[in-house]
């Protein structure tokens, strides 16, 4: 079932890059008996060779467990399985820091980055596009089935997307679509002038410490198996180098670098993407299908409500092998799960489990509040208390720099606003996502209103000298 001999678990080696604020230890062990029937339970009754499931919670991996057929020997976090369409988030990776160095913009016509594809696509098909699956493009590759056939049968983009890729208008509906991720594999390797997996390797996984993240399978790597759907045979997938398409599910990993992966999915690194663009990539870009009112896609992440949570993250299979890594930033813990067959247990739900039971029995602890130490002073002026018209909200100041607005009662609009460059703040979400938050002064430096997409904020409900647009006849 594995291939070569698992040295020390690398979950247990001495990581000094790891965030200090986890305040609670290992989980319980009556946390973990739970956390581990889970996993016996999937590994049963989905008929898998074995199952390997991890926790991870405030930056490190907090537990983890496998079962296997195999009596004598299981697999542990260091053993490497194929993950699949998890493969994608690191594409996405690459792709948003690219838009962060300025080389692209997510409204970039693909066809335009990518002359050799441009016989092929719409010219309204952006890279936003292709991150959120909006393009269009046809969820496969013309015949033969690429994943179960070599890549050089592939060898350029216009064999990947075929004479006819358009299902759908751009941008029109969610259409999960492989070959557009080849777009972006290819993408990456235009504009970085390197293969996308050399890339990975330097700007991601090196930072991160995720040395048993790779495109081809590392001693000790499990085996990809196919179970009888009638019988308690299986018989060994083969594996197959897909070329073109290796972005859409190619890498191979392990639970402990997977953990790593879902730590950076929730907090970000300031060394490969901040917080805010990670958060960004988790905001919904594409709306669920019908079929799927509890899901969703961000920028290269799937997104599922579930127990009341909201989760960022994929999942993943290839012949041989499915996987799933969610997060719950809220909660500051992830959860991922690793299995060889083609098809079995549902590892997708697993690992949401994984997670539930965490965060149910064990409620993290929350961070304790501590003075901002890099707020400007020039700040403090804008806090406080403001009016939409007659309507209070308050301006809160956090730190980095960012800007709360709220209701001070009841329902209202609010927003979370990022500093930019210039002195103004962008909001992050709900109505004012996009907008520009800038403060307005009068002719003698003094702060008169804040201006939130052209709506004003004054000090008081319509005072005599505010600028309240379209005036004010006054208080009788």
């Amino acid at each position: 079932m594995t291939t070569g001999t698992s040295g020390r678990d690398r979950a247990d080696r001495p990581r000094t890059d790891r965030p200090q604020a986890y305040l609670g230890g290992d989980l319980l062990p009556a946390t973990r008996r739970r956390l581990m029937h889970r996993v016996a339970l999937a590994q049963a009754e989905g008929r898998a060779p074995s199952v390997v499931g991890a926790v991870v919670r405030d930056g490190r991996m907090v537990w983890h467990g496998a079962a296997s057929m195999r009596d004598d020997h299981a697999p542990d976090a260091d053993t490497q399985y194929r993950i699949g369409s998890i493969t994608k988030t690191f594409v996405a990776v690459l792709t948003m820091r690219l838009r962060e160095e300025g080389l692209l913009e997510l409204t970039d016509p693909v066809a335009r980055l990518l002359p050799e594809a441009a016989g092929a696509l719409d010219d309204a098909v952006t890279v936003g596009h292709l991150l959120a699956h909006t393009s269009g493009i046809a969820s496969e590759t013309p015949s033969p089935w690429w994943e179960r056939t070599p890549g050089h049968l592939r060898p350029e983009l216009a064999d990947v997307l075929g004479d006819a890729p358009a299902k759908h208008l751009p941008g029109r509906r969610h259409h999960y679509s492989n070959p557009g991720y080849a777009l972006l594999g290819a993408l990456v390797e235009r504009l970085r002038g390197a293969r996308w997996t050399d890339v990975l390797a330097a700007e991601v996984l090196g930072p991160l410490g995720m040395d048993r993240t790779t495109p081809q399978p590392q001693a000790p790597a499990a085996g990809g198996f196919a179970v009888h759907p009638w019988a308690e045979v299986l018989a060994p997938e083969a594996v197959q180098q897909t070329g073109r398409m290796a972005p859409a599910g190619e890498l191979w990993s392990t639970a402990a670098d997977l953990a790593r992966w879902a730590a950076f999915l929730t907090s970000g690194h300031e060394g490969v993407l901040p917080a805010r663009v990670v958060e960004e990539m988790r905001l919904p870009a594409a709306p669920p299908e019908a079929t799927d009112p509890g899901g969703g896609y961000g920028l290269g992440m799937q997104l599922l409500r579930r127990d009341g949570r909201d989760l960022a993250g994929h999942t993943g299979s290839m012949p041989g092998f499915v996987a799933a890594l969610w997060v719950s930033p809220q909660d500051r813990t992830g959860a991922v799960t690793l299995a060889n067959c083609t098809s079995g247990p549902a590892v997708g739900s697993l690992a949401a489990e994984l997670l539930a039971v965490t965060v149910d029995a064990e409620p993290a602890f929350p961070t304790p509040w501590r003075p901002a130490e890099d707020i400007d002073p020039a700040l403090l002026e804008l806090a406080g208390p403001w009016f939409w018209g007659t309507n209070a909200f308050a301006l809160r100041v956090r730190s980095g720099s960012e800007l709360h607005l709220g209701p001070l009662t009841g329902a209202g609009r609010g927003a979370r606003f990022h500093v930019e460059h210039d002195g103004t703040w962008t909001g992050r979400e709900g109505y004012y996502a996009g907008e520009t938050l800038r403060a307005v002064r009068r002719p003698d430096g003094s702060l008169s209103h804040l201006d939130v997409g052209s709506f004003v904020f004054t000090r008081e409900p319509y005072a005599p000298a505010d600028p309240v647009p379209g005036g004010f006849p006054g208080w009788t």
